[in-house]
């Protein structure tokens, strides 16, 4: 195996920005910021506009849209007479 051609696999913290949402995980991403974590040491810090603290299919406010009665159409299309 070659040295020194694999990315820096690290702590990281990713911060939701729309939620205010943290969470502290291991990464390769690069990063120039940083942030103090809860337990007084310094990571990386990568900041994201959608977690699953955001998304509306895991907060549950997903919704499926019938537009135009679309559904309707295909049956009324496709139905045996």
């Amino acid at each position: 195996m070659k040295a020194d051609i694999h990315p820096n696999y690290r702590d990281v913290v990713f911060h939701d920005v729309t939620s205010d949402f943290k969470i502290l995980t291991r990464s390769t991403i690069p990063t120039k910021e940083t942030i103090k974590w809860e337990d007084g040491n310094e990571y990386p810090l990568v900041k994201v506009e959608i977690s699953s603290a955001s998304h509306p299919f895991y907060t549950g406010q997903h919704k499926v849209v019938d537009t135009g009665g679309r559904i309707d159409k295909f049956k009324k299309r496709f139905q045996k007479n």
